[in-house]
């Protein structure tokens, strides 16, 4: 047995090393550093350090690197650092509203104080390769007047409905808001655990569940009330302080949509929302989180639950990627014990059924 450990150990040490020869690659070809990373490939930083739930570029960069590019690993080992880190309190909740937006767009209302602000976007591209990104740049690119990004704030769009009285406002509850990292998940969740979880969630599953959704699988089919993206102040209080200090600010992604609900008992035809935020530049994510938030809010408004959208259970305990992996992963594992039982049973089982056979066919 000291022998097959020892054996092991050696294997397990081998592959670490090829691992770190796979992920450096060609040594011909230059290295690639973690800034470069973090500034040109931004998308996969922000959504690491969404599910990862830790708000730091250069540590998601390094761990995209460390993973070779698979994001799911990356925040796997993301949240594994997150878990190592002290905890001196809570910050106070930020303010979207205030938000220095580099991108906001609606697709309710046309014309908008503050105007449509397209910002860096894929939506209006072609999706062809431009194989001129496959030649490096001669310099730095130039950036015009016309095509800076505008940075400022602008009212919400969904006040407009709140103040005719067709929205009902968001209103928090008495008690602090529960904490997912610190205290088990339980069911039936309040919203504000059903928020973090679908924040911290896969964004592929949440993807596939609003899609489900909007095709019938659920009751919600809604409009993109607004869309945002840019920079909020983060402010925290000191114990030893009676004012909140300014720390610092992070890129968030806000998405707020606007379902029609036709009212029932005691309540009149109105509209209801879903609400969507992640870390950094994340809108497939946000926007997918508020269609699955308002879909798991049926029983709030008595809807017929249809679909996998609307089944808490269903979608709380399966959208965390790190978990979902691990458990997925493990049966890569060995696992000889468990199938040296299965096949004896299996085996004892085909015996039974040849010999009731063989008795069966001497009585005839």
């Amino acid at each position: 047995m000291y022998v097959a450990v020892k054996g092991g150990e050696r294997a397990i040490k081998n592959a670490h090393a090829l691992l770190a020869e796979k992920r450096r690659g060609d040594t011909a070809v230059s290295e690639v550093g973690v800034d470069q990373i973090r500034e040109q490939l931004s998308l996969a930083v922000d959504r690491v350090m969404a599910e990862g739930s830790l708000y730091d570029r250069d540590l998601a960069a390094l761990a995209v690197k460390q993973a070779r590019g698979d994001l799911v690993e990356a925040i796997f080992l993301l949240r594994a650092y997150r878990t190592t880190l002290p905890r001196f309190g809570s910050s106070q909740p930020v303010d979207t509203a205030q938000m220095q937006v580099r991108r906001r767009i609606s697709a309710t209302y046309k014309d908008v104080p503050g105007g449509q602000l397209l910002g860096p976007t894929f939506d209006y591209t072609h999706r062809l390769l431009d194989t001129n990104l496959a030649m490096p740049a001669e310099g730095p690119a130039e950036t015009s007047a016309e095509t800076a990004s505008f940075t400022g704030t602008c009212p919400k769009v969904l006040s407009f409905l709140e103040k005719e009285g067709l929205l009902p406002p968001e209103e928090g509850g008495d008690s602090p808001p529960g904490d997912l990292t610190r205290q088990p998940l339980e069911l039936p969740a309040g919203r504000d655990i059903r928020l973090q979880n679908l924040a911290r969630a896969d964004e592929g599953l949440l993807l596939a569940l609003a899609y489900s959704s909007q095709r019938g699988f659920g009751a919600t089919h809604p409009f993109v009330g607004e869309l945002r993206m840019g920079e909020v102040e983060v402010f925290f209080t000191p114990e030893e302080l009676a004012f909140p200090v300014l720390v610092g600010e992070v890129t968030l992604t806000e998405c707020e949509s606007v379902n029609q609900f036709t009212g029932g008992k005691d309540r009149p035809a109105s509209f209801t929302r879903g609400y969507g935020l992640a870390f950094g530049e994340n809108e497939r994510k946000a926007l997918s989180m508020a269609i699955v938030d308002r879909a798991l809010r049926s029983g709030d408004f008595d809807e017929e639950v249809r679909g996998p959208a609307q089944n808490e259970e269903f979608v709380l305990y399966h959208s965390d990627n790190v978990e979902a992996s691990g458990f997925v992963q493990h049966i890569k594992l060995p696992h000889y014990v468990d199938f040296q039982a299965d096949l004896a049973l299996v085996r004892a089982l085909r015996a039974r059924t040849d010999k009731e056979r063989g008795n069966a066919a001497s009585d005839e």
